[in-house]
């Protein structure tokens, strides 16, 4: 089949990989444009285009598919220009309006980082961690206008392991999307299956996945040790879990574990201890969190033996 395929980051670029190991024809690939990245602020090509141009497709970066403008007329003309049988669409980043949608002979797929209904939205992964699901997966579904609402067509389930990142997770399901979507084109006939065998979404359950903000990464001790940890989990690599050391200076949590430490009434945010684990911290519920993984300004990240020789943090200190 003739495939348009839509992505930007590297979870869109592991899909791309593997439906160009198949004997599709991907006839062009879309993506956001290229953007400042790095401490140079370099203009930067996206995970996708780089793989694209690595293989000789043409790559197409329109700002939008708007019909109220000469620039989104023009860019759906050109992407109907493609005729393409399908469209397979993951981490894009673009709205996509009915007419794009309806565009390819079999409309577009979009390879969605959740076990839908339930996290539709912009952090899938980050808020099934924060929350503290049990297990999500993949989706692949029937794209519609409305925002993740298409069809349901095939889903693959993961555990959320007590370790997991958000980081570890998009790479597990990254390679779970790339592994559904060419199941899904096995073949003509078998898309024709999945197509016909969709499942509407039920709307009772659905759970919308904020986008995350850099606020809400500030670590709050009043809350439970375990909900601590996933968000510590969760916020890993973006944007990073935090304690405010002054108005202008944030020390950066990177890791954590559940702590072993019996705290005895003591105030939510003090140091417990201090030891080869880590960083022992009492939580609201009574109960503490390890930090195993910090950064201070303009440093690097530190493991607890070099946390301990800094010696920049005390037991009793109260953390805000």
């Amino acid at each position: 089949m003739k495939i348009i395929f839509a992505g930007t980051p590297e979870f869109a670029a592991v899909a791309l990989d593997a439906l160009l190991k198949t004997e599709h024809e991907i006839v062009a690939v879309y993506t956001q444009p290229d953007r400042k990245a790095g401490r140079g602020q370099k203009l930067t090509a996206s995970a996708v285009k780089q793989l694209a141009l690595a293989h000789q497709i043409p790559v197409y970066q329109p700002l939008h598919f708007k019909s109220s403008t000469e620039e989104g007329l023009a860019a759906q003309a050109e992407l109907k220009a493609l005729n393409a049988d399908v469209m397979v669409v993951a981490a894009y980043g673009l709205i996509l309006p009915q007419v794009v949608l309806d565009t390819p002979k079999y409309g577009c797929l979009n390879i969605h980082g959740s076990l839908l209904p339930r996290w539709r939205g912009a952090a899938p992964i980050q808020r099934a961690i924060s929350t503290g699901d049990a297990e999500t997966g993949v989706t692949i579904m029937k794209m519609a206008a409305g925002l993740d609402t298409g069809d349901m067509m095939y889903k693959t389930y993961c555990s959320i392991e007590a370790t997991d990142t958000s980081a570890s997770l998009h790479d597990k399901l990254a390679i779970q999307g790339a592994e559904a979507i060419v199941k899904v084109l096995a073949s003509e006939s078998t898309l024709q299956h999945h197509l016909e065998q969709r499942e509407v979404q039920d709307e009772a359950l659905t759970v919308y996945a904020r986008k995350l903000s850099k606020a809400e990464a500030r670590i709050d001790w009043s809350s439970t040790a375990a909900q601590v940890d996933r968000n510590i989990r969760a916020f890993n690599p973006w944007p990073v879990a935090f304690i405010a050391l002054d108005e202008n200076n944030n020390l950066r949590v990177w890791g954590s574990v559940l702590s072993t430490e019996n705290p005895q009434n003591q105030t939510a945010g003090s140091i417990l201890a201090i030891d080869k684990q880590g960083v022992h911290v009492v939580c609201g519920d009574g109960r503490a969190v390890c930090l195993t993984a910090l950064q201070w300004p303009g440093g690097k990240t530190l493991n607890p033996v070099q946390i301990q020789q800094t010696q920049k943090l005390q037991v009793g200190q109260v953390l805000a």
